[in-house]
């Protein structure tokens, strides 16, 4: 078999879980993927598809991550710290009976990331870090819950923001649902980067290419890496039970990026202009995609 798994027979037990003979369930499927594959189409590891117990639990999980994100988005304001931040997702995850995932992930030391002005990614909170009138701020929350990740990222601006930078924010998050937009089954994930630098390249932005989305659900991070400066008809078959996250991070100026901070984690657009991210987590399905957390 193309990903180097076994190969069932047809009165096995199908590999997804679901009880039924493989070929009542996932023969004729598994064979379209292997003929896409000698064609020379790049196609995912059955590992990285997600079953419908996988799904169930995931939506569990982002629950939790979509209402930490929807309890700060209730009280960020002017005069807030990112570590009141911290705190408030840390604390909500934990009482909704999950883990911040990305706390003490590879060394990261709070259960959120939160990233203001123009901080790209990882921005990590901190009582001397306080929102003023006119800062946009992304607030990355990530959750695990009963073996499941799940993952997704808002703007927020703060008091009365520079005209400017409203649009930003705008344009960055019509930049995800464009891509949500190209997403077809079957199809390339290359069709959503093409769409969303396109997007940003039609206002004057720029697209970081150093990071971009994830296959997530099972594990924090896992393939496929999901750039956002590709070329359509490109890259890996969008099949279903696919799962990743859809979040652009995009410049109000030149691309290029600082990641030069003493933290080890803090990565900064290198001209010092303003940045913008919205993070949404998809899983392809048979007609298109379910939107799991935003």
């Amino acid at each position: 078999m193309y990903d180097g798994g076994p190969d069932l027979g047809r009165n096995d037990e199908c590999w997804c879980g679901s009880g039924k003979k493989y070929k009542k369930c996932h023969a004729d499927f598994d064979e379209r993927l292997q003929e896409l594959y000698l064609a020379g189409e790049e196609v995912p590891a059955r590992s990285l598809l997600k079953t419908a117990a996988d799904i169930e639990g995931v939506k569990r999980s982002a629950e939790v991550n979509v209402g930490a994100l929807d309890h700060v988005a209730a009280r960020i304001a002017p005069g807030v710290t990112t570590e009141e931040i911290d705190r408030w997702v840390h604390d909500y995850t934990v009482e909704h009976g999950a883990v911040p995932a990305p706390l003490n992930y590879e060394g990261f030391p709070k259960s959120v990331c939160t990233s203001v002005n123009e901080v790209v990614c990882h921005g990590i909170p901190s009582s001397d870090e306080v929102l003023r009138e006119g800062d946009i701020v992304n607030v990355d929350c990530s959750t695990l819950k009963d073996g499941y990740f799940s993952d997704s990222s808002r703007m927020f601006m703060i008091g009365e923001v520079a005209p400017e930078r409203a649009e930003l924010v705008q344009v960055t998050k019509e930049a995800v649902e464009a891509g949500l937009a190209a997403v077809k089954p079957w199809g390339h994930l290359g069709d959503i980067g093409a769409v969303v630098w396109k997007h940003a390249k039609d206002h004057g932005y720029s697209v970081v290419r150093e990071f971009g989305g994830h296959g997530i659900g099972l594990e924090f991070h896992e393939d496929p890496f999901v750039s956002f400066t590709t070329k359509a008809n490109t890259g890996m078959v969008l099949v279903p039970g696919l799962m990743f996250t859809i979040e652009p991070m995009i410049n109000m100026g030149k691309r290029r990026i600082d990641m030069t901070d003493p933290n080890g984690w803090t990565v900064r657009t290198a001209d010092g202009k303003p940045t913008a991210q919205w993070e949404v987590q998809i899983v392809i399905t048979e007609d298109g995609y379910e939107l799991l957390s935003w």
